[in-house]
């Protein structure tokens, strides 16, 4: 059996770290003001979201630099620059929700998105899309 290839080991590396370093700055390290403003209208909305996207890609980068030391992958710059970008511009879209609802009514799920027990619907399915924009950004880390 041939060896996986360096680009299959940085995709795989780097999706793993994408997706702890998502629960980690999503659910531990994005505080309230940002959960519960981010989506508004105007400024100061975007001001909230860029917030949580830096600390959540600043956690990302952080994360995604350690796998690479220790496990010795060789990135590079630009895969890693526009991986994290496409990571952050997805990120910052779907947390404005109004793309989850979208999504959701043009696939004929609007029950969906307005279920709240046990679970959001919309909660599920942002979380779905943002893995959807991990693995995109993880195969332009590991190709580029």
């Amino acid at each position: 059996m041939d060896p996986m290839s360096a680009e299959a080991v940085t995709f795989a590396a780097s999706i793993a770290t994408l997706s702890v370093a998502h629960q980690l700055g999503d659910h531990i390290f994005q505080r309230d003001l940002e959960a519960a403003h981010k989506a508004d209208a105007g400024w100061s909305g975007w001001r909230r979201m860029a917030v949580h996207v830096g600390v959540y890609h600043l956690v990302a980068t952080i994360m995604l630099l350690v796998t690479a030391v220790v496990l010795d992958l060789r990135l590079s710059v630009a895969g890693v620059v526009v991986g994290l970008a496409f990571s952050a511009a997805s990120h910052a879209l779907i947390d404005r929700r109004w793309p989850v609802r979208w999504i959701l009514q043009h696939l004929e799920a609007p029950a969906f998105a307005e279920r709240q027990v046990p679970v959001s619907g919309m909660y599920l399915a942002d979380q779905a899309l943002h893995l959807g924009g991990l693995w995109v950004s993880a195969l332009l880390i590991a190709c580029l």
